[in-house]
């Protein structure tokens, strides 16, 4: 069965190819990019028997078409999402070819999402299009639905999440920057409201090394998807930063002094937005700059009811950010392959991904969870 990674020589990409290549489903895994500088890709990779290289601009569409003519499935690694989706999707369609994307975007699946012409091509052409099948969204999605699925009555979900910029690079600084422009959605007291991007700070504690970090209102796409599937959910809040904390610091700064504008502007005959400037700088960052440990982490609480209790699950995890989010979308590759994930149309992790089963899979695959779970009662007059 073959299968095609669009943006596989990314960091991200590489990780999905590195599952992909150890299930026994498939038996031909193509990375497609832009970019196919062998010297960035595993030497494990390139010498698989399984694996092929085509050297593809996802823009031209018919060259991308062609490469995934024949294929079961496609996952698009090639963010940033907002720029991308739509046309990986497209060929996707056309060439009949199941898709997964890693969108961390919250405009990129509004899109998907609101569009019911492409939810019924896609159940016309009996695929389903997978969005958000990465880390956050993706893992932190289904853990949401797993310690939903557990209570009587959900009240709050919040995630947070944190990056060392020492594991940003390309695409991923782009998104850093993009999701704190403008409103992003938060889900509030049961209704979905829009709030400034990078406010809102509040101090998080995560796993060691990482520990306390400021985190932030990112325009992650869980407050639009969450309270479809988890019904009677009051709050869902999605916050996230880069780390050290001066790098969220820049960030923030850069925003408040028009820095991150995505208005055009003429400069010496050169025409530039602040933004495109910006996100250049960004990655010349001196290297005797601090960039913390190379770790990401993730933390998932879900508040809720359990008969007269009121219960309270959290997880977190620590790892490595490139492996963290392209194991979820290997996963959800061959739960489709298999036939296990049989839901056709456009949809998110936590409406067809059963999460013991993803969760067993991550496990398995090394992924360390730790759990905390706290309850509390009122007294009753029986316990006297």
């Amino acid at each position: 069965m073959k299968v095609v990674v669009v943006g596989g020589a990314g960091s991200m990409g590489q990780a999905v190819v590195r599952d992909l290549i150890k299930q026994e489903i498939f038996d031909k895994v193509v990375i497609s990019d832009v970019t196919l500088d062998k010297e960035r890709i595993s030497e494990k990779i390139l010498m698989n028997k399984k694996t092929a290289l085509e050297n593809v601009d996802l823009y031209e569409y018919e060259k991308l078409l062609n490469v995934i003519s024949g294929a079961k499935i496609v996952v698009n690694c090639a963010g940033p999402f907002y720029k991308t989706t739509m046309a990986v999707v497209r060929a996707a369609l056309e060439a009949k070819a199941n898709y997964i994307d890693i969108c961390d975007d919250y405009e990129a699946t509004q899109m998907l999402l609101s569009d019911p012409t492409l939810n019924a091509e896609a159940i016309k052409s009996n695929i389903i299009i997978l969005t958000g099948m990465g880390s956050d969204p993706g893992t932190n999605n289904i853990l949401a639905k797993w310690y939903a699925e557990k209570m009587d009555f959900v009240e709050d979900i919040f995630l947070y999440w944190v990056v060392s910029i020492a594991e940003i690079s390309g695409a991923a600084m782009d998104h850093s920057l993009h999701m704190i422009i403008g409103k992003v959605p938060q889900y509030i007291n049961g209704e979905l409201v829009y709030l400034e991007g990078g406010e809102g700070a509040e101090t998080v504690v995560f796993l060691p090394p990482v520990g306390e970090c400021i985190v932030r209102f990112v325009g992650h796409p869980q407050p639009l998807t969450l309270p479809k599937y988890i019904k009677g959910v009051r709050n869902v809040i999605i916050k996230g930063a880069l780390f050290p904390k001066w790098v969220d610091e820049y960030i923030i700064t850069q925003k408040e002094m028009g820095f991150l504008q995505n208005k055009t502007i003429r400069f010496k005959e050169v025409e530039i937005t602040p933004y495109e400037l910006t996100l250049i700088l960004w990655h010349n960052i001196k290297e005797s700059k601090d960039k913390g440990p190379s770790a990401s982490a993730l933390k998932v609480v879900v508040k809720g009811k359990k008969g007269a209790k009121k219960v309270r699950y959290t997880a977190d995890i620590l790892g490595r950010m490139a492996p963290g989010t392209g194991l979820p979308a290997g996963i959800a590759a061959g739960m489709i392959a298999k036939g296990i994930i049989k839901e056709k149309g456009v949809l998110v992790p936590e409406a067809c991904v059963d999460p013991k089963m993803f969760l067993s899979e991550f496990i398995k695959r090394g992924a360390k969870i730790y759990e905390q779970y706290t309850e509390e009662r009122t007294l009753d007059i029986e316990d006297l």
